[in-house]
């Protein structure tokens, strides 16, 4: 399945709690990680929802490394990507 489609019951985004419950930590640990860029998430106005497919993702990470998958280790590089991007004037999302 790709980012774009989602089978039939399986929602396309999380709320912070649903996440927060998949993932076995509490809301405000997600809170401070997702404010800190360190966890993927939608800002829409106020509130954040956390997309599927980050949580799948991670979860086939740690499978597949049969490892501890160091969410903030992936930030600090999508944090340098987009600073690198930025002093050389290319456009990062």
């Amino acid at each position: 399945m790709d980012s774009t489609t989602q089978s039939a019951g399986e929602p396309a985004f999380y709320t912070v709690p649903e996440a927060a419950r998949v993932l076995r930590v509490t809301p405000a640990t997600l809170y401070r990680a997702i404010r800190d860029d360190a966890f993927p998430a939608v800002r829409i106005r106020t509130r954040y929802v956390i997309p599927a497919s980050a949580v799948d993702r991670l979860a086939a990470q740690a499978a597949e490394s049969g490892g501890c998958v160091d969410v903030a280790a992936i930030a600090a590089q999508r944090r340098t990507a987009r600073e690198m991007a930025r002093v050389g004037g290319g456009v990062s999302w």
